[in-house]
């Protein structure tokens, strides 16, 4: 591993460099419009090769920006997904690139039909700060595969990690195929106003409208990866042992910082108490302290813990109990910004926490009086970006399967089906549109054409003018029925 010295990055993007290089990418496109084969997989082994060449410098940037990030949860998060992600590329790129056959109906044969995948052009990435080498190398990797060219602009929150990123690309591929963006609001609003062929953004639900609005300027086509309150539901005969345990290393997995962390748990009204005694028994298994304990990551910045003491402090005002669960008791003075997971109870529709995504080591625990009323609460709600249920029962899995919508489920388990490279990853409504992962990347990166082929033998004059002949009777006879 290559050791690199993270510092700052010496300034940002301006807007007229950004301009300059996406005219240099459309450019380049222009001048080699379908890459091959092997230029796609030789693209897609630098990026990887790369990665694995400063994993260690990834750590420390992350860690850095964090002001103290796991560096399992950096490994686990950030750089495993992100080679995993390319070597599912590698494996199956030459099968999605090669044409599909399409069914010729019999009116208009003799011809062939079949499906071509062509590079769009010049994606755009918009890249969040919470897990900020993952969702950029996935969404590029895609791009890539597909042939395209991609700028990437990184979030403001994450300035080590983002410069970063930002030389390693520079090292690894010309400008005008990859190419990082580094500034604040306004270069990321500038960036999402360019007339990309395809723009994806990771983010917040409220900031995804306005990239939305900027990109339908240009008939940019966008997929939006939003988030929500991700609901989790405790059935009301699962073992309490395994869901707490799979909810708290959910929750408290980069303190919470996770667009599918469960947001809030809908659990039977006779099951909360000890439900709360299974889960802090699992969180202090997992965290048996937090303030010194590297395991535990932080809160991003000062704006972010300002946000959730802010939640804790209304919803504690408006009659809610709070549950912090320090298992060591360690106070916490204003040199860190390490929050302890605090479960919330009798959490009402009043309170903040209950009406934004937490994005924190805030969990409430709202009582239910059985799975109806359980999925009529996620069923009144914006839909969420992932769902969670807790129990074995199939006919009850297949109930909240059919009877509830969200970008994704994961039955009794929390997180990991967003690192199924063979699945889509998206959301739906407030949590966003439009998926990527695996195939479904190299789809939402492709123009699928359809392609119909005719020869010399042609039969379609039988259905020119004048029309009214014998033929056209006999044809509209046949085909309309």
């Amino acid at each position: 591993m290559v050791a690199t010295v993270i510092a700052l990055p010496e300034k940002n993007t301006d807007i007229e460099q950004m301009h300059t290089r996406f005219k240099a990418q459309r450019d380049a496109f222009n001048n080699a419009v379908f890459p091959d084969y092997q230029v796609r997989r030789e693209r897609l082994l630098k990026l990887k090769s790369a990665l694995l060449r400063q994993q260690d410098a990834i750590i420390e940037a992350i860690n850095l920006d964090f002001a103290g990030r796991s560096a399992d949860e950096t490994l686990l998060a950030d750089i495993m997904p992100s080679i995993q992600a390319i070597n599912y590329a590698l494996k199956n790129l030459k099968g999605w690139m090669k044409p599909k056959s399409r069914r010729v109906h019999a009116l208009f044969m003799p011809a062939r039909n079949h499906l071509m995948y062509q590079p769009l052009g010049v994606i755009g990435i918009i890249v969040p700060w919470n897990y900020p080498i993952n969702l950029a190398i996935g969404p590029l990797t895609g791009a890539l595969a597909a042939g395209n060219r991609a700028m990437l602009k990184m979030s403001e929150y994450t300035p080590r990690t983002s410069g970063l990123l930002q030389k390693i690309i520079a090292e690894t591929f010309t400008p005008d195929l990859v190419t990082v963006v580094t500034g604040e609001a306004d270069i990321a609003a500038e960036f999402s106003g360019l007339p990309f062929d395809h723009l994806l953004f990771t983010g917040s639900t409220n900031v995804g409208r306005h990239v939305m609005r900027a990109a339908a300027e240009n008939l940019t086509p966008v997929t939006l990866e939003l988030g929500g309150k991700s609901p989790a539901i405790v059935s009301a005969d699962v073992p309490l042992e395994d869901a707490a345990t799979r909810l708290a290393f959910g929750k408290s997995f980069n303190a919470g910082q996770t667009c599918i962390a469960p947001d809030y748990v809908l659990c039977p009204e006779e099951r909360i108490a000890p439900f709360v005694e299974a889960f802090s028994a699992a969180f202090a298994k997992m965290y048996p302290s937090i303030k010194d304990n590297s395991d535990y990551t932080s809160i991003i910045n000062d704006r972010q813990y300002r946000r959730l003491q802010d939640y804790l402090t209304d919803a504690q005002a408006k009659g809610a109990t709070l549950i912090q669960l320090n298992p060591a008791n360690e106070v916490f003075d204003r040199g860190t910004r390490k929050l302890p997971l605090t479960l919330v109870l009798n959490a009402t529709d009043k309170m903040k926490l209950m009406q934004e995504e937490i994005f924190g080591p805030i969990l409430p625990i709202v009582a239910t009086q059985g799975l109806d009323q359980a999925l009529s609460y996620v069923n009144e709600r914006p839909r969420p970006l992932a769902l969670y249920f807790f129990g074995y029962n199939k006919a009850q899995q297949k109930k909240v399967l059919q009877q509830s919508h969200s970008g994704g489920v994961s039955l009794n388990d929390t997180l990991v089906h967003f690192a199924q490279d063979d699945m889509p990853f998206g959301g739906v409504g407030d949590s966003g549109m439009g998926h990527y992962h695996g195939h479904e990347g190299f789809l939402t990166f492709s123009n699928v054409k359809g392609v119909h082929v005719k020869q010399r033998l042609y039969t379609g004059s039988v259905i020119f003018p004048p029309h009214g002949t014998v033929l056209h009777q006999i044809i509209y006879k046949i085909f309309n029925r």
